[in-house]
């Protein structure tokens, strides 16, 4: 059975840190990426980075480059999202998935069209003083 589970969020003041872990376990092959969605009430689920498995390239919004970076531990099954400079607009909560597709059939709305295959239960991210 397959099974992302997320840790390490939070509350964190406006220009703090929090990294994020996601264990992935129950994959019979590799899936094709794995990414991290946000969510914030009233609104639907948008992408924020994903790495591929392949050749773990990586993909950010705008609104995070420069202050986000995903990583991979492929020994440990384990997927990262380092979170510098947090912003209030950062909060929400933050769920792993893996994508149904390859990701690459997205193209550049990829953080709006993700059909998620499998998805964790998410953790929650508070950028507040």
């Amino acid at each position: 059975q397959v099974q992302l589970l997320e840790s390490g969020g939070g509350l964190v003041q406006p220009g703090g840190s929090l990294r994020l872990s996601c264990g992935a376990s129950g994959f019979r092959k590799a899936p094709h990426a794995i990414g991290w969605f946000r969510q914030v009430p009233g609104k639907e689920r948008e992408g924020v980075s994903y790495i591929t498995t392949s050749d773990e390239t990586t993909y950010y919004v705008d609104a995070v480059k420069g202050r986000f970076t995903i990583s991979r531990d492929k020994a440990k099954s384990m997927v990262f999202l380092q979170m510098n400079n947090l912003k209030p607009e950062d909060a929400g909560v933050y769920y792993c998935t893996t994508p149904g597709h390859p990701p690459g059939v997205y193209g550049r709305r990829w953080h709006t069209d993700w059909q998620g295959a499998h998805w964790g239960q998410g953790t929650r991210v508070t950028v507040s003083a």
